[in-house]
């Protein structure tokens, strides 16, 4: 098979380097890639959200599948341009990718169908978001509704920051037209556990658990980030607990959204938060997260191809997906100043030695490579990935593979994992 894989990040190196391992694949292209995927694959000058040149290169090449990994062409709608022109495509359909386009969406969404999640209200008025907050009591979260590249997001310590943080995505447009609604929720407490699953619209499969440090500083501290480091598995999410989300999260979205006429084909990413009061749901994501995708597919044992081809055809109840019995830790290696201003095209030295040990993948995120040479091309620029026997064993490999990487002004955590 020729397969395209669209995108151009950490999830789609982990990606391609899943499927170059399947006897299935002749070649694979990546739109647009980056320096690390280049190895793997052949890069392709689109940029993610070329739908007509995806579609074309697609049919010019005869590409017998197309995997949509990022969020923008999705909820865009590459997925049905695809299949009208006679191409297999991995990935929801626009109709599906809206629970994670619009957050008020998928919240009006949980409340209908009873899926547990924080309380809520959705504003297209800013100064009725602003009176509402006046009455509230803080912490509380306010939400860009649109896609914000993972930083929509913001926990206000006070009516001041909340009224702030409206402002700024509602009338000053800090994220563009995702800001024009928000949503304003309640905070709850309690640790973070990520969960993807495969669907194919009728069955679900949930992949093996994970937990992601979001904020750009040791010790949960600083700046929201698209991710700063991820482990797999969580150590809170046992059997009793994915039995409880399957019967009252996982299972009641994927009916939901055949009830409402849009059945959900692909990856679905459940963001839950461990409550008092049991799993809540904070958000969805239409697709493989990142950075988690660099921890859970290093331990899936399956031919990815086949999963794919598996999910598209409606047979997912046909095949037994399985995974190793260990663990795997991904440390973010970033540019010095993310999620802020930060300099580009500094030389990257050390990946192959990083690489030396069998358990160590190295994930290229932001990176260019010229003459045989990578150089930082982003603010998250590598993502360091070690599988171990035991989190503890998995944390120490990754840190070893760290340490023998350098680039000028480069900044990652020391505790991932830890927490």
């Amino acid at each position: 098979m020729k397969i395209l894989v669209v995108g151009g990040g950490g999830r789609e190196h982990a990606i391609v380097w899943k499927l170059a391992q399947s006897p299935l694949v002749e070649k694979i292209y990546c739109a647009p890639g980056n320096g690390g995927i280049a190895g793997l694959a052949e890069c392709v000058p689109l940029k993610a959200m070329d739908i007509e040149g995806v579609v074309e290169f697609s049919r010019g090449n005869g590409v017998d599948m197309v995997v949509v990994a990022p969020d923008d062409p999705l909820v865009a709608g590459m997925v049905d341009a695809l299949e009208e022109a006679g191409i297999r495509a991995f990935g929801p359909r626009k109709s599906a990718a809206i629970l994670e386009g619009s957050k008020s969406f998928s919240k009006d969404l949980m409340k209908k169908y009873g899926i547990p999640t924080a309380g809520y209200e959705v504003f297209d008025d800013s100064s009725k978001a602003v009176e509402y907050l006046r009455h509230q009591s803080y912490p509380i979260v306010v939400k860009a509704d649109g896609l914000a590249l993972g930083k929509g997001v913001i926990i206000a310590q006070s009516f001041d920051e909340a009224s702030e943080a409206v402002k700024s995505m509602m009338e000053n447009k800090a994220f563009g037209s995702a800001g024009d609604t928000v949503v304003i929720e309640e905070f709850l407490t309690g640790p973070e556990v990520s969960v993807l699953a495969f669907t194919d619209g009728s069955t679900v499969v949930p992949m093996v658990s994970s937990q992601d440090h979001k904020r750009a500083l040791d010790n949960d501290q600083g700046l929201n980030t698209g991710g700063m480091g991820t482990f797999s598995p969580s150590r809170i999410y046992d059997s009793q607990m994915a039995e409880y989300c399957m019967e009252k999260i996982y299972k009641p979205t994927i009916e939901a959204m055949n009830n409402e006429g849009r059945k959900f084909k692909g990856v679905l990413y459940f963001g839950l938060i461990i409550t008092e009061d049991g799993p809540k749901v904070l958000e969805y994501n239409a697709r493989f997260g990142d950075p988690e995708t660099q921890v859970v597919l290093p331990r899936l044992k399956n031919d990815l191809v086949e999963v794919f081809n598996a999910v598209i055809d409606e047979r997912l109840d046909s095949l037994n997906i399985e995974w190793h019995d260990n663990a795997s830790v991904c440390v973010i290696m970033a540019s010095g100043g993310y999620p802020g201003s930060y300099s580009t095209g500094h030389e990257i030295s050390g990946i192959e030695d990083a690489c030396k040990n069998g358990g160590n993948i190295v994930f290229h995120a932001g990176t260019r490579c010229e003459d045989g040479r990578y150089y930082t091309a982003g603010g998250r620029v590598l993502g360091v990935t070690a599988v171990g026997a035991s989190l503890t064993d998995a944390i120490s490999r990754a840190y070893d593979a760290v340490k023998k990487i350098s680039f000028k002004d480069m900044h990652y955590r020391k505790d991932i994992g830890v927490k």
